[in-house]
């Protein structure tokens, strides 16, 4: 039977090889090198994995792997099992990529804009960033924006999903990084295949959001972790707190950016207030923080329109996404009905209905 099973693994990992590359003639009309390459860099990840079972059985196994990936199964189960989330075999397999990241994001804005370009592609829709499974090409690209005087950031990833249309491994690069970021990465990534809009990815990463870190407190909860769970709870308030600070940021920019001066005067204007955000940090991190330097990186490296904007990205709708999940009782079959019927509508209504709700609207009821 274990045989039977392996074979049967190995012809489905074929055959979406074969509707991968199949798709590859339609996608190339767009960018050919570009498709080949972020089709044939998921084709090599799911093409290596292997059955977390099957690996869980071996003698030679490191027992600091063995330890992960016993846990892993305890949330991959957890996640289908207490959140409702889909349960097929995505996150049941896993590969070792040999690397810190998977792929890496590349984001750009105008120079005077707090806005993130966009591209467009099938399945995914329009998305604020275009995903390499290299750095060095991610580079190369980010490069060719830099020299049309875009502000660049680009940014490694752990973890990504293909939406439910493969069943996508878990990493080494979700593993390494402790248990609670495993457990938040792939109820987030999970949290995609339940719902997904093409062309919104605010509304699409604030619901993932929401339904990481409320699932993460519920995972802790019941397993008992109480010293976890407070730090947890610390680390989400702390992030509020930077969150808070990079959003007043960009607001004042949005202001300077609307202005008439001129491009000197607004690039003046521009790295004046990102100095200010430094030293606003600085003593958020010294004084409320009580010296907490967890974000002292973030804040030494190179800060711009790009950098700020990833972080509203993920943040901008979080607080709407709550209330409603919190107008459904923390039912998630309820929240996932209610989400479903909001991205049904028009985008413009979707925000408004969100933010406005003050029932758990499932069904549109």
């Amino acid at each position: 039977m274990d045989s039977f099973i392996r074979f049967a693994h190995t012809i489905r990992r074929h055959l979406l090889c074969v509707v991968a590359m199949a798709l590859l003639p339609v996608l190339q009309g767009c960018n050919p090198a570009y498709y080949a390459s972020s089709v044939s860099g998921h084709i090599k990840i799911v093409s290596s994995s292997q059955p977390v079972d099957t690996l869980l059985e071996r003698r030679d196994i490191h027992p600091d792997l063995k330890e992960r990936l016993t846990i892993s199964r305890e949330i991959r189960d957890f996640a289908s099992e207490q959140l409702a989330l889909p349960d097929n075999d995505s996150y049941r397999r896993y590969v070792d990529t040999g690397r810190e990241y998977v792929s890496w994001a590349v984001y750009s804005s105008p120079e005077f804009s707090v806005g993130l370009n966009s591209w467009c592609f099938p399945i995914y829709g329009c998305v604020p960033y275009r995903g390499y499974f290299s750095e060095r090409a991610a580079e190369r690209f980010a490069e060719t924006l830099r020299e049309q005087d875009m502000d660049v950031y680009v940014g490694g990833v752990p973890a990504y999903s293909s939406l439910g249309w493969f069943d996508d491994p878990l990493m080494n690069t979700m593993v390494i990084r402790g248990d609670v970021y495993l457990a938040g990465v792939v109820f987030h990534e999970l949290a995609h295949q339940r719902v997904y809009v093409q062309n919104d990815t605010n509304f699409n990463e604030a619901f993932a959001v929401t339904v990481e870190e409320s699932g993460v407190e519920k995972w802790l909860r019941e397993r008992g972790e109480d010293v976890a769970l407070k730090d947890y709870e610390s680390g989400l308030r702390r992030y509020k707190d930077f969150q808070f600070l990079v959003a007043e940021t960009r607001q004042e920019l949005a202001r300077i950016y609307a202005s008439n001066a001129s491009v000197a005067a607004m690039r003046a204007a521009k790295a004046k207030e990102i100095e200010r955000l430094r030293t606003r940090y600085r003593r958020l991190r010294d004084g409320k923080w009580n010296g907490y330097r967890g974000f002292d990186r973030w804040f030494d490296e190179p800060i711009n329109n790009a950098r700020l904007a990833t972080i509203g990205v993920y943040g901008d709708l979080v607080a709407d996404f709550k209330r409603l999940f919190d107008l459904c009782a923390g039912n998630y079959e309820r929240f996932y009905d209610a989400v479903e019927y909001l991205a049904q509508l028009e985008s413009g209504d979707r925000e408004e209905a969100l933010q406005t709700a003050s029932a758990c609207i499932a069904g549109g009821s």
